[in-house]
């Protein structure tokens, strides 16, 4: 499917997300260069944003509406080092698209904020984590989240880009993220409610990028 068609799809089931096409277009654009360059995405956001973060992940991660086979030359692989459980791996894996929820470590979240500084829980897994090329995806009603701000900052220091998913003011991470999705609410439940299409139909196009079946 067409990433037009795509967007329409999603456009006709929710019609208040019809002016978002061409920033759709824009982030699809970016996470599709960087996964294509073997780069990963980093998503993390507070609250209700948390979830949704661990939700983009468990969609890249897996497959999503395709099966994602793995390919017949890991498959063989796996079959040479041990046949029996290469088999059954070869059936239970399927391809993913490497993204981590930064908002799922709490061992190392609840020492560091403890230890240093609870604002900067994100932009430290930004720091280890992300390598040139990388994405870091923030997701904030408000757009002025400060632990994404100092988030954003890390990641562009370590050569990353940084996508915001927010409500329609923006706030301050629209001024220095590299693609914003701004959708047209602005009290955090309405907007967290227009976030799940959104994302669901990113990994969509994503999807239809890397995997044929």
């Amino acid at each position: 499917m067409a990433y037009r068609d795509i967007l329409r799809d999603l456009m006709d089931r929710h019609p208040a997300l019809a002016s978002l096409e061409a920033d759709m277009l824009a982030t699809h654009s970016l996470l599709r260069d960087c996964f294509a360059a073997g780069g990963k995405l980093l998503v993390a956001g507070n609250g209700g944003a948390a979830a949704d973060a661990d939700h983009i992940v468990g969609e890249l991660m897996k497959g999503f509406l395709k099966k994602r086979p793995l390919n017949d030359e890991v498959y063989q692989k796996m079959l040479a080092l041990d046949r029996e459980r290469g088999a059954r791996l070869g059936e239970a894996l399927q391809g993913a698209l490497p993204a981590i929820a930064l908002t799922e470590h709490s061992a190392l979240s609840t020492a560091f904020a403890n230890d240093r500084d609870a604002h900067a829980v994100f932009a430290q897994q930004v720091w280890g984590y992300g390598r040139e090329g990388d994405v870091l995806l923030c997701l904030s009603t408000s757009g002025n989240a400060e632990n994404l701000m100092l988030a954003a900052v890390t990641a562009h220091a370590k050569g990353m880009q940084v996508v915001l998913l927010t409500g329609e003011n923006g706030g301050r991470l629209s001024a220095v993220a590299d693609a914003v999705i701004r959708v047209p609410a602005r009290q955090t439940h309405l907007v967290q409610e227009l976030y799940v299409p959104v994302y669901h139909t990113l990994c969509i196009m994503l999807e239809s990028d890397f995997f044929e079946i």
